[in-house]
């Protein structure tokens, strides 16, 4: 997690960041069959990064990589290692998710088990329906 904003700022306990760590824990598979769904939507040429934004309502977002690039370049090179881990994401293993808060940015990075094209398979729904279903959930816990 990167702070963009005063360094004297204390974390809060309540914080949407500890918010949206319980909200993955709970629903990692889910998570991972939503990653994969938009993975195969999307294909592997595209370098869309799933993302969250919780700067209002929590919702799923697609971030582009150039714009997080360019992120990086206006905070002098602080979020380079968001960007490596990006670059080094594989989807069929694992899930990587960009949260975006009010001058805060975090990365979501976790492997499950069954991986995500399993979890896929067995959520038996289509991404609307996931994206629909945590977007409900994730309001719920932040």
């Amino acid at each position: 997690m990167f702070l963009f904003d005063s360094p004297e700022s204390k974390p809060d306990p309540n914080s949407w960041r500890r918010k949206l760590d319980k909200f993955v824990k709970d629903n990692k598979q889910e998570l991972a069959a939503l990653a994969w769904g938009l993975f195969l939507e999307r294909g592997e040429e595209s370098d869309d990064v799933l993302g969250i934004d919780v700067v209002e309502k929590p919702r799923f977002v697609y971030c582009k990589q150039e714009a997080i690039e360019e992120l990086n370049r206006q905070v002098k090179n602080h979020i380079q290692e968001i960007l490596g881990v990006l670059k080094a994401h594989k989807p069929e293993k694992e899930v990587a998710i960009v949260a975006i808060g009010e001058g805060e940015i975090k990365l979501i990075l976790f492997e499950t088990e069954p991986p995500p094209p399993a979890c896929f398979e067995e959520a038996a729904a289509d991404v609307d329906t996931l994206l629909d279903r945590l977007e409900k959930s994730m309001a719920e816990y932040m």
